[in-house]
């Protein structure tokens, strides 16, 4: 069978990214990096202006629904995005933003315990994970967050997450401090 298309039948059936690896080992022999870029790039070529377009992802290559027909295709699933609560999307964000953190450095921005449910549920997602201990009493986790985090919110790296400044209080408490104090300095 042509490498090609059976590069095309891996990632169409598969619900998550491929990887470059398991990708190369498709054809016999592996297909070099070379190889493998140049046959993602025509790939890429024909699967142009349609519906699902391929990209790359930390994890990998995969198919994903393009933004144009998402809305359209919305409707023909029941199954609802799920929905987080406040205090799972603001610990998210403290870790994507500060990391590594431990628990206690989430819960000083937030002002409020972490609730071992929220650190859960990002767990269970694959967004966050354990990188190592700080080197202090009690040798707290350091939280991370994970190339499935990068994934699933379609992020090359980190450096692609918005400015902190669109965040506003919750990630930098003390930017909207300043500012109302060197306005109410300056009248």
């Amino acid at each position: 069978m042509n490498t090609d298309a059976l590069i095309e039948a891996a990632l169409l059936t598969q619900p998550e990214a491929v990887s470059e690896l398991t990708l190369r080992r498709l054809a016999d022999p592996p297909l070099s990096e070379d190889e493998l870029a140049e046959a993602m790039d025509l790939l890429r070529q024909r699967w142009q202006n349609r519906a699902l377009q391929l990209v790359h992802t930390p994890l990998g290559w995969r198919f994903q629904i393009a933004s144009a027909a998402f809305e359209w295709l919305g409707n023909l699933h029941e199954q609802r995005t799920p929905r987080y609560s406040r205090a799972v999307m603001e610990t998210l964000a403290i870790i994507a933003y500060q990391q590594p953190v431990t628990r206690g450095d989430i819960e000083s921005i937030r002002g409020v315990t972490v609730s071992q449910t929220v650190i859960q549920t990002l767990q269970e997602r694959g967004w966050i994970e354990v990188i190592g201990q700080r080197d202090s009493i009690g040798k707290p986790s350091l939280w991370a967050t994970t190339d499935q985090f990068l994934s699933d919110f379609q992020l090359n790296s980190l450096t692609d997450l918005p400015p902190l400044t669109e965040l506003g209080e919750l990630v930098l408490p003390d930017l909207n401090a300043n500012e109302s104090c060197e306005k109410s300095e300056s009248q």
